[in-house]
């Protein structure tokens, strides 16, 4: 995986963001498969941020390993604010880290439909004590490359809003 110069200077500016507030972080990601946790853990030092790095990519995965329930996963499926919700609270739960962000979506190139076409993506990031953040996307069908990489500057900047204080 190649990393963009912005998502490395974004990833680095979070970095130091929350070295700065001395918050510590977990990612739960489905469609980019590891790319927001590769992009932070590329930059040297990122250790003493990062905890951990979920990959979710199925449903079972969600549901195992960051207890999305499954009523939830059949109800409203793997693409979708609730289940976005559930991945970062769940990963909260699970985790020393003080912030976790999750990313779900559809990069295609298949697999989209009218009412979740290829490009959507949900994100949500929890902090405790805090409300759950969730933005909805819709990138379109830009391609599977420039949508992953486009959810990685999206949960970047979510993670950024949650450190605020």
């Amino acid at each position: 995986m190649i990393i963009s110069p912005d998502i490395e200077r974004q990833a680095e500016d979070l970095l130091a963001f929350y070295r700065r507030y001395r918050l510590t972080l977990a990612t739960v990601e489905s469609c980019t498969g590891g790319m927001v946790a590769a992009a932070l853990t590329g930059i040297p030092g990122a250790s003493d941020v990062i905890d951990r790095g979920y990959v979710t990519y199925s449903n079972r995965a969600k549901h195992e390993m960051v207890g999305v329930p499954k009523e939830l996963l059949e109800r409203f499926g793997a693409v979708s604010e609730q289940a976005a919700r559930a991945m970062a609270i769940g990963a909260l739960s699970r985790c020393p880290a003080n912030v976790t962000v999750a990313i779900t979506g559809i990069a295609g190139p298949g697999g989209g439909s009218e009412e979740k076409p290829v490009g959507l993506v949900h994100f949500a990031a929890a902090r405790e004590g805090r409300e759950t953040l969730h933005v909805e996307r819709r990138f379109g069908e830009i391609g599977r490359a420039a949508i992953r990489s486009e959810s990685v500057l999206q949960a970047l900047e979510l993670l950024r809003q949650m450190a605020e204080e």
